[in-house]
């Protein structure tokens, strides 16, 4: 019998998990580790951000669906991973610190055969100063979150319609962060529920962005065939801003946020103040800061996870300067290099390095996005490291490990502009590859064919239906296999 431990239960996590009981006998364990009790649809925040959605809209209960299943559901906190096992226990091992109410800060063991780390994210709001739904801004990073930012943005509407002018300011508040593509559709959100509300001539929307133009999106930019022309992102998403009245900040780092005002830094090294009555800013990633041990007790997790506190995998992680990264350098099976039965999916992986040109200010400070790797690539690489352990198992040393770098996959976003059956719009984009590669495609780095985007009401009713056919397939409802990442 093999035991395979999944720690975290996102959307990496959860749709390995899934398959692994799928495609493994019953004579073999699938265990879930993660801290939380419910499961998050968190594309739909953004809708619960400003009041379309409710937390159970986007939420279900994680046990009775695994228990379905056939899946061991741990509510705990993986905290460190001891991968060749020590003295006392000379199988491979992960402590976790249980979190639900009755057990809670107990800590245990729990062996393992094969292990995915897809911890996801720590929202890292403690790199700038007065960042986040505990000091000075909003979020819509967890439902918790949306709904306390959409009770302030109904209080704000209040206001407006009292007469009251006010500066809003959405998007990134450090310079490292990724996920631009959620401010995007929440500043859009946003705009299109002032304007229904019949006060969008009260409110000044800003956008701030560490993106060196609108529509990087973390991704270096991408050159779209419209109709068949082929039109540059930066022209894609300033044609919107413009067209909604949305002004725009670019290649900026946020500093500090002080109640109502934040200070930024732009890439010319200029220093500047921008006020605001409400700011929903996003926080940049780190790893889950798991600790990893030898078997003699010696602290290895600089070996197994990079500074950031992700996991480094089969990446070719020595320094290069932008002009010679290439597409080869990201990794493809998502395995440890020193642990060949630990593999990392998701957000919780190391990047070799970021995807769009790095920049920095004249005082040196990083405005660069880091790269993507959340939505569709996230279930993907789950899917790909699930079927890896299957073959694993069941093939030995025969076996077949499936790859999914992200320099040979495409991608598909819908992100929303506005929701309404009638007057909702969304840009609907696709991408091949999502790592440029200028071997294969040496005039944009993609292939067009496969590269699009364009928006209007169709996308809206895309994004809806996916809210719905992505909780239906996490549930584990019939068929969900049938159903692609």
């Amino acid at each position: 019998m093999a035991r395979v431990v999944v720690l975290g239960a996102g959307v990496a996590g959860h749709t390995a998990a899934m398959i692994l009981r799928r495609k493994l006998s019953r004579a073999h364990e699938v265990v879930v580790v993660t801290p939380n009790r419910l499961w998050n649809w968190i594309p739909s925040n953004i809708w619960v951000g400003v009041g379309l959605r409710t937390k159970e809209d986007v939420t279900f209960e994680l046990g009775p669906v695994y228990a379905r299943a056939g899946v061991r559901y741990e509510q705990a906190k993986a905290v460190a991973l001891h991968p060749a096992g020590d003295a006392e226990e000379p199988k491979p091992y992960v402590v976790f610190e249980r979190t639900d109410a009755e057990h809670r800060g107990e800590r245990e063991k729990l062996t393992y055969d094969y292990l995915i780390n897809a911890t996801g994210p720590k929202l890292n709001f403690g790199a700038t100063p007065g960042l986040g739904p505990e000091a000075n801004t909003h979020s819509v990073c967890t439902f918790d979150h949306a709904e306390k930012t959409a009770l302030a943005l109904g209080e704000a509407i209040e206001r407006m319609k009292k007469g009251e002018k006010l500066t809003f300011l959405i998007g990134t508040g450090h310079g490292t962060c990724t996920c631009q593509g959620a401010a995007f559709e929440y500043v859009f959100n946003l705009e299109f529920e002032i304007r229904r509300a019949g006060v969008r001539d009260q409110a000044r929307i800003i956008f701030i962005t560490n993106e060196n133009e609108l529509g990087d999106f973390g991704v270096d930019g991408m050159q779209l065939r419209v109709g068949g022309y082929v039109i540059p992102g930066k022209i894609f998403a300033e044609s919107l801003f413009a067209e909604r009245g949305v002004e725009w900040i670019i290649g900026a780092h946020v500093r500090k946020v002080d109640p109502g005002k934040v200070e930024y830094e732009t890439l010319d090294g200029e220093i500047h103040e921008q006020e605001f009555d409400f700011a929903m800013l996003l926080p940049p990633f780190r790893g889950a800061d798991l600790k990893a041990f030898d078997a003699e007790g010696k602290d290895v997790t600089a070996e197994l996870f990079a500074p950031s506190g992700f996991m480094k995998v089969d990446a070719d992680y020595k320094p290069k300067p932008y002009e010679e990264w290439r597409a080869e350098d990201w990794p493809k099976t998502y395995r440890s290099p020193k642990y060949p039965n630990v593999f990392a999916a998701g957000i919780a992986f190391a990047p070799p390095h970021a995807i769009s040109r790095p920049r920095s200010t004249k005082n040196g400070t990083i405005v660069a996005p880091a790269p993507p790797r959340t939505g569709m690539p996230s279930g993907v690489m789950g899917r790909t490291v699930a079927l890896s352990i299957v073959e694993l198992i069941e093939h030995g040393a025969t076996a077949k490990v499936h790859e999914a770098s992200l320099a040979n996959m495409g991608a598909a976003c819908v992100a929303s502009a506005g929701a309404s059956f009638w007057s909702g719009t969304a840009a609907s984009m696709t991408m091949f590859p999502v790592v440029p590669d200028y071997e294969r495609y040496p005039q944009y780095g993609r292939d067009l064919g496969h590269t699009t985007g364009e928006i209007g009401s169709a996308g809206h009713w895309i994004k809806e239906i996916l809210h719905y056919v992505f909780l239906y397939k996490a549930k584990g409802h019939p068929g969900w296999w049938l159903i692609p990442e």
